[in-house]
């Protein structure tokens, strides 16, 4: 039986999308320390550049929405020759703008927005690297869930339904997968405290703290890139399936 490919190895390259904030951008940081070089996507250039002048020649930022599938369909193609053989792809971009509110109070458009870069986003990001990891015969694909995809609360029907979906495809797969030394892995994140529930209220700073302020307790965006680099430095014949990771704290 052939040796198996070690992938996380410093000089590995990873592509990270969702990387200008929050989790993508702990995740690039936790891997830049561990040598890997991290193609750094996401909408906001400048956010991204100011990523790669902190952490040097390892990161590569690139402007990439997920909900553009011609731009998804492209980015293969459009990157350098030294790192356009992805090793592991890290789907992270997703939002929950509008969320938290009762189905009839948000917009249809809202609701479909989530969906389109939760889910869509994530499969057009996944069909564009996939080729590549079987052609060279190896990979890993790590999905950003959430424990929204676990349970179900009011003023959540479109982020549940995202996340329960990331679940279900991440699932399935794994098993399209399963005879070839391609791993994937679903991180599923209790609350994390970053700019995301800001983000679902439209750039309500005010109102962003207040919610995480009154939750029991959070999770820190360096806690999942920690999961990830955990996952990422198992043994190449150990798949991390899934991993919850909840604050230790849940309930006032």
């Amino acid at each position: 039986m052939a040796e198996k490919t070690e992938i996380s190895k410093p000089g590995s390259i990873t592509l990270v999308t969702g990387a200008s904030r929050g989790i993508g951008r702990a995740i690039t940081r936790a891997l830049v320390t561990k040598g890997m070089r991290v193609i750094a996507t996401g909408r906001d250039m400048d956010r991204l550049q100011v990523l790669g002048d902190e952490l040097g020649d390892l990161v590569f930022p690139c402007v990439l929405d997920v909900s553009d599938g011609d731009a998804v369909t492209a980015l293969p193609g459009s990157l350098p020759a030294e790192l356009c053989q992805i090793d592991v792809l890290i789907n992270n971009a997703g939002h929950d703008v509008g969320g938290r509110r009762l189905f009839q109070d948000g917009e249809a458009n809202e609701w479909v927005s989530i969906i389109e870069t939760n889910v869509n986003g994530l499969m057009r990001v996944t069909r564009a690297v996939v080729p590549g990891m079987l052609e060279r015969g190896h990979g890993h694909i790590i999905n950003m869930g959430s424990t929204s995809g676990l349970y179900t609360y009011a003023g959540g029907t479109a982020y549940n339904a995202s996340k329960f979906a990331v679940r279900g495809f991440t699932e399935a797969l794994r098993k399209d997968y399963a005879a070839t030394d391609i791993r994937v892995t679903e991180i599923l994140p209790g609350m994390v405290r970053t700019n995301f529930a800001t983000a679902r209220l439209k750039g309500d700073e005010e109102g962003g703290d207040a919610y995480y302020d009154n939750a029991a307790a959070c999770l820190l965006p360096e806690d999942i890139a920690a999961s990830v680099i955990f996952a990422l430095e198992q043994p190449p014949h150990v798949n991390i399936s899934q991993l919850v990771v909840e604050p230790t704290r849940t309930h006032q």
